[in-house]
């Protein structure tokens, strides 16, 4: 999954480009569907058409059995519980006469191993013959819940790791356990079946912060020895005034480094080996005041570009709400450029009450994808001048809610699986 592959598609006798049928599925190309293209210098970029539902986040619960230091929960006062099975089976149900039936996510601002209807609902989504992954912090993977994950074929399992010691670990991960966390994964690892791609695939998911960004290295390195196959490293979004001090990406929402734009030096980078002979000059090109491409990737190519709209994905939180992506299902305060920012959710329905393919469909939600995909926005990430800034009510291009203009996870800096 995820891995890069390659295809051929032909130029036919009218200047159309035909391409593979799998290709074409995959992707959800269909007959009539509008695509943006980026064009560089030696290709085009063609992007999911926002027509295209292709992976839904199902948030099981938002409960969870910890109080990390950097989590939403210790500055919310949202009602929490779990998913009923009627929500549940109106997703599936919402889901299962689709052509292309959608990739499953269990996860949001709980942990999805809490609920107690677990298993079932993994086992309810892999008979839809779909790819279905879950993010958890581990420390409710038992052996007995790792033989039901297992048995069950969840296909990707995601564990969040955030220090390389007990001591940094625990700093972070209040009330849980390292060695405890690092057993379980053991003990999952043990019981998968055989051969090179093993299920449930394991991955890890680290928050950098300053208190622990030291530990990123030692992380990959237990990581792989747990037998990890993918890393995705995020920053911390700040959801109290005191983690701003924790964060690590301050001078990197306004360099140029990441700002593509004609007005600036273009700066083309090799790969070298990051050694001490290259390593200090190295950084210091990445911040020499020039838009720089690495290796033919502009790095700017990440900035203004929502995952979430890219990846086709839709949300459905623990009370059936849904919402365009899993920072918009609830209400919550963070902190841009050392001022509140108050981001208000964005609710097109709930699954009990209309059908999701009915909901992703709604004209003025069809409308919405398309201009977060073109991403007309205020650039707030950037600048964060006026108070209009301090919410995703409006911002100063005249765009009303939801106004994207401040969302981290569009600028590469926040990363979601």
């Amino acid at each position: 999954m995820n891995q890069k592959s390659t295809s051929w598609a032909q130029v036919d006798e009218f200047g159309r480009l035909v391409l593979p049928p799998e290709v074409i599925a995959q992707y959800g190309l269909d007959h009539g569907a509008q695509i943006r293209i980026d064009q560089a210098d030696n290709f085009i970029r063609v992007h999911r058409p926002t027509s295209h539902l292709a992976k839904v986040y199902i948030e099981p619960t938002n409960k969870c059995n910890l109080t990390c230091s950097m989590c939403m929960h210790r500055t919310w006062d949202e009602p929490q519980g779990e998913m009923s099975w009627e929500v549940f089976t109106s997703v599936l149900e919402s889901i299962i006469d689709l052509p292309d039936i959608p990739k499953i996510f269990f996860g949001g601002l709980g942990e999805p191993l809490s609920h107690p209807q677990i298993i079932s609902m993994i086992s309810q989504a892999k008979a839809q013959q779909t790819q279905v992954e879950l993010i958890t912090n581990g420390t409710l993977l038992d052996e007995n819940c790792a033989r039901q994950l297992v048995s069950n074929g969840l296909d990707r399992i995601w564990i969040s790791i955030d220090g390389a010691s007990p001591e940094s670990y625990a700093d972070i991960r209040l009330g849980a356990a390292l060695d405890e966390v690092v057993d379980n994964v053991r003990t999952l690892k043990r019981l998968r079946s055989g051969g090179h791609f093993p299920k449930p695939e394991i991955g890890i998911v680290f928050v950098a912060m300053k208190r622990n960004i030291a530990d990123l290295s030692a992380v990959i390195r237990l990581g792989r020895k747990l037998g990890a196959k993918q890393f995705l490293i995020t920053n911390v979004l700040p959801y109290s005034a005191e983690t701003q001090a924790e964060i690590l990406y301050q001078r990197s929402l306004r360099n140029i480094t990441y700002l593509p734009s004609i007005w600036f030096p273009k700066l083309n980078l090799p790969k070298m080996q990051m050694d001490d002979y290259v390593r200090k000059s190295f950084f210091e090109a990445l911040n020499s005041g020039c838009n720089v491409t690495f290796t033919g990737h502009n790095l700017g190519g990440t900035n203004d570009v929502c995952t979430f709209i890219e990846s086709g994905s839709i949300t459905v939180a623990w009370d059936g709400n849904v919402s365009p992506c899993p920072p918009l299902s609830h209400n919550h305060l963070s902190y841009l450029h050392n001022k509140p920012h108050y981001s208000r959710r964005y609710i097109l329905g709930n699954i009990t009450e209309s059908d999701l393919f009915d909901l992703w469909n709604d004209s003025e939600y069809v409308a919405y994808r398309q201009r977060v995909q073109q991403f007309a926005f205020a650039p707030c990430s950037a600048c964060g001048g006026c108070d209009l800034s301090e919410s995703n009510e409006a911002d100063c291009y005249g765009n009303t809610f939801p106004a994207c203009g401040g969302c981290l996870w569009a600028q590469g800096v926040i990363q979601c699986p």
